[in-house]
């Protein structure tokens, strides 16, 4: 079955079947005001969505202690390039095409912040050494310069109940991180334990 046949092809079609907004005012501003900057700093996990010149698109999670991302004087937004699997997606993507969509999210609560505008990848000192909440400087840093900048409601975080331990799936109803791991990496001299093993020791000495 071809799932993409008779897809909506345009926002005429798409208005067909959503009506328009119902909010009188545009909620979007272009700069990170004093109030995202509260966000930003409360934030301890931030998505970043970038794409790549054919087009091809990524999500990949950034996380540190609230405030680990730097709102500059002037609004810029400063994402620190903690050690990872240097893979380097994100950073490819935005040397490509410069930009990316940013989601801030706050545990507990059901607001996000979206900042979506330019960016670029930088290695200058005088800017990675004031990163330093996830430890010692990083490699290199994402800079952002905001042109829209809005909150997201709750409705999708309230649906899922995701804030909610009690509707949480338990282990043994989850797949296995290293059992699932194991099968995409399809490695045949890799066991189910070596990769188990090399997860628990890139948490445990590769934070930084």
């Amino acid at each position: 079955m071809d799932y993409f046949w008779g897809a909506i092809a345009d926002e005429a079609g798409l208005r067909e079947i959503y009506e328009e907004p119902q909010r009188k005012h545009d909620k979007v501003i272009h700069e990170v005001d004093a109030l995202a900057r509260e966000f930003v700093a409360c934030a301890p996990i931030v998505f970043v969505s970038s794409f790549d010149a054919d087009g091809h698109c990524d999500v990949t999670p950034r996380g540190g202690p609230p405030g680990f991302v730097h709102v500059t004087d002037d609004g810029t937004v400063l994402i620190p390039d903690a050690t990872g699997n240097r893979r380097i997606d994100t950073l490819r993507n935005v040397v490509a095409t410069g930009r990316v969509g940013l989601l801030f999210v706050i545990p507990g609560r059901g607001q996000t912040l979206r900042v979506n505008g330019q960016a670029c990848v930088t290695a200058r000192a005088d800017l990675l050494e004031g990163l330093t909440a996830v430890g010692k400087p990083p490699r290199a840093a994402l800079v952002v310069r905001p042109e829209e900048v809005f909150t997201h409601c709750p409705k999708a975080f309230v649906r899922s109940m995701l804030w909610e331990p009690g509707t949480w799936p338990g282990a043994e109803a989850q797949p296995d991180p290293a059992e699932l791991s194991h099968a995409h990496i399809g490695d045949p001299e890799l066991t189910v334990e070596d990769v188990r093993q090399s997860q628990i020791d890139s948490l445990r000495y590769r934070l930084e």
